[in-house]
């Protein structure tokens, strides 16, 4: 276990967006980057996704239309991939597991997994690398997405995993801390495809959830 001790995150210093203008920021954001990183962080196990034909295949437990959905985005996958790779501007997502793994979890790898094998950079690590770190803090760890090193969104969800929108931070006092901390962790974790090789590519289909 490593003390990954988190840096400060003052809500009172970010500024609130709701989810659709989240949404449309980080697109127009992501898409203007030449030649600079991205970071995402991800901590729930659980999240409600919305739009999502693959998401109400789960729900149904309609696990081999889950596979075929996800097989079918593949040349998208491929395309987003290779456009990062002209910019020069790749996402690096740390996905934080909790085995045994849920099936939300079940199918969000799975569907990290096909993006991976299309170029995508994602490791895994495990919700125990965290443990010290979220006692101490008093709660987990946020969702995060840092954008070029300049801007730093926290993700917000209800406790049922809800997406509610973001609060914006710009100041480079907190967005830079952030980015050498998952940076860190990121090098600590597992490569996304050999995790699933060994820890979800056996399982039988998860229930409907």
């Amino acid at each position: 276990m490593h003390d990954l001790r988190a840096p400060a995150l003052p809500a009172t210093r970010g500024e609130a967006l709701d989810a659709d203008a989240y949404a449309e920021e980080l697109r127009e954001r992501r898409a203007s980057v030449r030649n600079g990183e991205s970071w995402q962080l991800e901590r729930l196990q659980h999240f409600e996704e919305t739009d999502s034909p693959t998401r109400d295949a789960l729900r149904r437990g309609d696990w081999r239309e889950v596979l075929r959905l996800i097989e079918a985005e593949r040349t998208t996958a491929r395309r987003a991939a290779d456009d990062d790779g002209r910019n020069g501007s790749p996402l690096r997502r740390l996905r934080v597991v909790e085995e045994p793994l849920s099936p939300y979890m079940r199918w969000q790898l799975q569907w990290l997994h096909m993006r991976a094998e299309a170029g995508h950079q994602t490791r895994v690590l495990s919700a125990e690398e965290f443990s010290f770190a979220e006692a101490a803090g008093g709660g987990r760890l946020p969702e995060i997405v840092i954008v070029d090193g300049r801007v730093l969104y926290e993700v917000l969800h209800t406790p049922a995993g809800v997406h509610t929108g973001s609060r914006r931070y710009e100041d480079p006092a907190i967005v830079r801390p952030w980015e050498v901390y998952v940076k860190r962790a990121y090098a600590m974790a597992e490569d996304l495809r050999n995790y699933f090789t060994h820890s979800v590519a056996h399982l039988p289909p998860p229930p409907a959830a």
